[in-house]
Order: C-alpha cells, then sequence, then structure tokens
C-alpha cells in the first residue's frame, strides 16, 4: 500500500513528510513563488533572503534545494545553516534582508520539514502576505532569471547577534545571574537549541550547563513536543543532578518548557507568565496571548493592574495585536514568549535569559516562584478530522451556545463559570484541537470530552 501524501500549504506555512507529500517538487514551488513574491515586493530589485535550518535530517538536503531555487529566480541568499526560528527572525532585520525562510516543521515528528515564510521585518508572512505567496505557487509562477543575473550565496553564522539583543536588555544583568551559580539542564532535542542555548547560558553566566540530547543530528530522543509525558528522562535529570531548573525546547528553539528544581514540570502555560510577572516589575503596559492560553495571565496581570488582550492563534496574529494594542510583551501557551525589544517572534533563549534574571532578582528557586502564581489545568486533545465537517459542526455548537460568552474569531471558544473550551482546526496537521482548562486536571478532562461527545451529535 503507498504511504499517504501529506502537505498542509496554509497561512503558518508549508508542512509535510518528506518524501510522502513533501519533496523536491514541492520545495521547489514554494520557493519560486515566494521568490516571486519578493521581487513583487522590491519591484525588481534583487531581494536579498536568509535561509535557516534545525536539525532534522532532511534539513541539508531540503536547504540546497530551497537556496538554489531562490538564486535561480534571482535572489541573493545569506544561509544561516543551523539556526534557530528567532535567530532568524532577527538575522533578517540584522542583514536589512527582504525575507526570510526557516527550514523546521517545529513540534512535528522527524519526518516532517517545512518551509516558514518571513517577510523584511523578520515576522511571519500576514494572512494575507501568505495567501499571495500560495496563490504564486497554484499558478505556478517560476520566475528563472538568465544565467547572468543568479543571485548570489553567502554562508554567516548569526547566532551572536542574537545573543548579543538579549545581552543588551536594560533588565538583564549577567553579573547578578553569575552570582546565583545556576545549574541548568538543557533537553536540546537533538537539533538547534542544543547549539544556541548553551552559549547563551554560558554568556549570561550560569555556573554549569548540563547538555542532554546535544548532538544536533535530527534524531530526536523523544517526541518532540516539550510535554510532560516526553520529558521524563529529563526530569529525572533534574532531580538527579541536583540543579536548579531544566530548560526545555522544541526542534526549532521558539517554545521553551521548564522544569523545575526538584524535577517539578512547569507548565508550558507558565512560561509567558513567569516572563510577564518579571517584565511587569519594570515596566507597564499590555500583554498580548491567544484564545488557547492559560487564564493565568489575566490573573497575574490583576496584581500590577495591567491589560491583557487576547488575538488569534498563530504567532502573527499575536504580533499583529501586540502592535496594535503596544504591548511590552506576548506570547502562546505553549511555551512562546514574544519581546518586542528583540524581535517580534517567539524565541526560547529570549524566554530563558527572563526567567533566569526573575530567579537571580527573587533569590528565589523556581519551585518557589511557581509556588506564588496561580494554577489551573489544561487538557490539550487532537480529534482526527476524518468524516468530520469541523466547520459546519463548530458553526452548530455556535448556536448551541449562543447564551454563553463565545468567540468566533478563531474557531469557537466558550467561557462557562467551570472554565473554557477552545475548539479550532489546526493550521499545521489535519486535526480539530480541542483545549479545556478548569481549577482541575479531572474537571477539564471531563470538559474534553463532553465537547468530543457534542461535536459528534451536532
Amino acid at each position: 500500500m503507498a504511504e499517504k501524501q501529506v502537505l498542509i500549504a496554509s497561512i503558518s506555512g508549508i508542512r509535510g513528510i518528506f518524501g510522502a507529500g513533501l519533496g523536491p517538487e514541492e520545495l521547489v514551488r514554494y520557493a519560486a513563488a515566494y521568490g516571486a513574491w519578493l521581487r513583487q515586493q522590491t519591484r525588481g530589485r534583487r531581494p536579498r533572503v536568509v535561509v535557516g535550518r534545525d536539525g532534522r535530517v532532511t534539513g541539508p538536503v531540503c536547504a540546497r534545494i530551497v537556496t538554489a531555487t531562490l538564486q535561480s529566480v534571482g535572489c541573493d541568499v545569506l544561509d544561516a545553516g543551523l539556526a534557530t526560528t528567532p535567530t532568524v527572525e532577527v538575522a533578517v532585520t540584522a542583514a536589512q534582508a527582504d525575507g526570510g525562510i526557516v527550514l523546521s516543521a517545529s513540534h512535528n515528528p522527524a519526518e516532517w520539514n517545512a518551509l516558514k515564510l518571513l517577510n523584511r521585518h523578520g515576522e511571519f508572512l500576514t494572512p494575507d502576505e501568505a495567501r499571495e505567496v500560495l496563490n504564486l505557487a497554484e499558478a505556478g509562477a517560476m520566475p528563472l532569471v538568465s544565467w547572468d543575473a543568479l543571485g548570489t550565496y553567502e554562508a554567516r553564522d548569526f547566532l551572536d547577534e542574537h545573543i548579543q539583543r538579549i545581552l543588551a536588555l536594560d533588565f538583564i544583568d549577567p553579573e547578578r545571574i553569575r552570582r546565583r551559580q545556576f545549574r541548568v539542564v538543557v533537553d536540546g532535542i537533538n537539533s538547534v537549541g542544543a547549539v544556541a542555548l548553551p552559549v547563551l547560558l554560558r554568556r549570561l553566566g550560569v555556573a554549569e550547563v548540563l547538555l542532554l540530547n546535544g548532538e544536533p543530528n535530527g534524531r530526536f530522543a523523544h517526541p518532540p513536543e516539550p510535554l510532560p509525558e516526553h520529558l521524563q528522562e529529563t526530569i529525572r535529570a533534574v532531580a538527579d543532578t541536583g540543579a536548579d531548573l531544566g530548560l526545555v525546547v522544541d526542534p526549532d528553539a521558539d517554545r521553551l518548557a521548564l522544569i523545575a528544581d526538584g524535577g517539578g514540570y512547569v507548565s508550558e502555560e507558565l512560561t509567558q507568565v513567569i516572563a510577564a510577572d518579571f517584565l511587569w516589575r519594570f515596566r507597564e503596559g499590555p500583554f498580548v496571548t491567544n484564545l488557547s492560553s492559560s487564564r493565568a495571565i489575566e490573573d497575574v496581570a490583576a496584581r500590577y493592574g495591567m491589560p491583557v488582550y487576547r488575538a488569534a492563534v498563530g504567532e502573527i496574529n499575536v504580533v499583529q495585536k501586540m502592535k496594535e494594542v503596544g504591548a511590552i510583551l506576548g506570547g502562546e501557551g505553549n511555551g512562546g514568549v514574544i519581546l518586542p525589544d528583540v524581535h517580534y517572534g517567539r524565541d526560547a533563549l529570549v524566554g530563558a535569559a527572563m526567567v533566569l534574571q526573575h530567579l537571580a532578582n527573587l533569590e528565589q528557586s523556581l519551585s518557589e516562584l511557581v509556588a506564588t502564581l496561580p494554577r489551573y489545568a489544561i487538557v490539550k486533545h487532537k480529534l482526527p478530522l476524518d468524516n468530520l465537517d469541523a466547520d459546519q459542526a463548530l458553526q452548530r455548537l455556535a448556536e448551541r451556545y449562543a447564551h454563553a460568552r463565545i468567540s468566533t474569531i478563531d474557531g469557537l471558544k466558550i467561557d462557562l463559570d467551570e472554565g473554557w473550551v477552545h475548539l479550532r482546526k489546526s493550521n499545521t496537521e489535519p486535526i480539530l484541537r480541542i483545549y479545556a482548562e478548569a481549577r482541575t486536571p479531572d474537571e477539564a478532562a471531563a470538559l474534553v470530552q463532553r465537547f468530543v461527545d457534542e461535536l459528534r451529535s451536532v
């Protein structure tokens, strides 16, 4: 039986299983369309594009195809090589480039890869921009240039630029961090975080870095999404070594999960909450997160009298809302922290620096800090679409719950007294995501099951 072909082209990028949906033909088609779009944006001037990749096995092959395609349509390429997604985002502005491509399927399994497209601001394409690129790909845009107009190629490392921006923040004090003599376990999930995070931590003054899964060969030691059930070895390492904390990233290092001293897993939902609790001690201003993130951020914001705004799920949606309201910080409950002072993108390196500085300033352990924060339980469920007409089902549920507090800007979110549930089609997988939050895991799981049953009955 032939392997199922998987390719998802959406406003979140182009993702697929390499060799079963995503291959040279698709990489050329979408890279050429992106190059054509950039040439439209630069009005004929030769565009400059940064290309970086995570540690996946297919990364080098995909990078060679993509960079050669960009050159063939008249784009100059700066190859950042093994680089985190936030490093590529920083590189676009640092190099005054016109755009960037990140070759990473983020939290997807090792057989996946993807093209994540950036604009000249080093931000993910807006929905309108992404649709323009997808339309060009659908039309078969392949604006090849003549032999004497091919784009140039240059390899350049941008990690130092990224780290320098973090160290230059006025609230980051490496000397204070150094005095704490932190011992930190890093789980690099055999990808770019294993390269970038130890360098940052040493520059911040961390006394000892214990690196797990540190070879960036793309053969992930555990499922790459940083969830507690995937991190038992790392949790044990934090406990057994007496480390002060553990830092866990996904394959492209835009998400950060935390493990407290003693080996207590800290919900990904609290990464952005800890960052906000830190920054609001220095600055006033709004925070933006997505509809699927914990209520804990509103609880902490209330302590400081600060507003929180909600956006549709997806980094670019949060970023656009941040710009609209003048937010000083933003994020998503999947461990993403967005600090405009460095760049408008989720950044595990920024998150790690803020967490360490917060602990150094407070002279607390991570477990002591977490004990001061509100705790909720979130259950995240994936329902295969199969024969489910998700759009129709969500519309019927919205009608059924019209009397409740609902939002339809991104799927359907229903706020109830006992908690909330958010149902939405994924931009990156052929599934319906069902997230629910309540005071206890059992209550959240019951909410998920309740709405799974309702979906099947509408």
